[in-house]
């Protein structure tokens, strides 16, 4: 197997989201939501590689931060 990257783009409001989010799922101690335990190492690595990217989770107001930017994020109804 090869040593390739692939490299994903997310707009900060979506690293804050996916970051908040794989925090409070990675959280959870029950192993059976997966099928094998590499996918849960790839959901650490991801969360992992995230908070060395965003000093958001650093700041008092994260919570904030977080909900303005699942605000912008969520689909409008028209």
């Amino acid at each position: 197997m090869s040593d390739k990257k692939v490299n994903i783009e997310l707009t900060k409001e979506e690293a804050i989201v996916l970051f908040e989010f794989l925090g409070r799922f990675n959280e959870n101690e029950d192993s059976s939501r997966f099928e094998d335990q590499a996918e849960q190492r790839v959901l650490w690595n991801i969360e992992s590689s995230l908070e060395k990217k965003l000093s958001e989770p650093l700041r008092a107001d994260f919570q904030d931060i977080v909900s303005k930017s699942r605000e912008r994020l969520r689909d409008k109804n028209e």
